[in-house]
């Protein structure tokens, strides 16, 4: 099963990440979309956040109604703060047959390079923009 993991504070989430996930579930090989709510991204401000726990309960009500979109809160007990590779490894070891694929906006391509091991994500993961 290949799953594209769209990591995001969702804080809170919109109809532009609904629209994206849903051209990729239709229009691509990914067999699942997980919204990963991400408690503390290492390059934003985190008192602004609302509670993790709102976060994943508006991420629940809005995808709750589409088969190939979860809400998922695996980062939530993962090491603060959060690093995908980190993420990344820990389901490679939860889900050994499970391929993962990271999901990204143009913004977050462009500052990739900057991201703890981001050649380790590029040798072993597809990228979704």
């Amino acid at each position: 099963m290949k799953i594209g993991l769209f990591f995001g504070s969702f804080n809170p989430i919109h109809i532009g990440h609904l629209v994206i996930a849903n051209h990729l579930a239709e229009h691509s090989d990914l067999n699942q979309i997980w919204f990963v709510v991400t408690p503390h991204n290492p390059f934003k401000n985190k008192s602004s956040l609302l509670d993790n726990y709102q976060r994943l309960e508006m991420v629940y009500r809005a995808t709750k109604d589409y088969t190939k979109l979860k809400p998922s809160d695996i980062e939530f007990n993962l090491p603060q703060p959060n690093y995908t590779v980190n993420t990344l490894a820990y389901l490679q070891e939860k889900y050994p047959d499970y391929e993962f694929a990271l999901i990204m906006g143009e913004d977050n391509l462009k500052s990739f390079h900057k991201w703890k091991n981001y050649t380790h994500i590029l040798e072993n993961h597809h990228i979704y923009v």
